[in-house]
């Protein structure tokens, strides 16, 4: 039996609903719409960047909400006036 060290897929068996598969197929962008195999890696792609994104937006609220980091951050602005003073236009 041959090793499989380097597989780039996985194979998985999934059960969906009857209705969730034919709608996502409804739905597919063109040239995907008669290949579900597609239409899942599209979908758990979309699902895998939108939790990245909800996890970043749930970092920065919290870093936001962090008092050493404002305090860092008031500091930051406070030499950027002091910069802005110079008399340069800002462009």
């Amino acid at each position: 039996m041959k090793s499989h060290k380097n597989r780039q897929t996985v194979r998985r068996s999934v059960a969906l609903p009857e209705k969730l598969a034919e709608e996502s197929l409804s739905v597919a962008p063109p040239g995907a719409e008669k290949n579900f195999n597609r239409v899942v890696i599209l979908a758990l792609t979309e699902f895998v960047e939108n939790r990245r994104k909800e996890a970043f937006a749930k970092a920065m609220k919290t870093m936001a909400a962090d008092s050493s980091v404002m305090a860092e951050s008031a500091a930051i602005n406070s030499s950027f006036r002091q910069a802005e003073a110079d008399g340069l236009p800002n462009d």
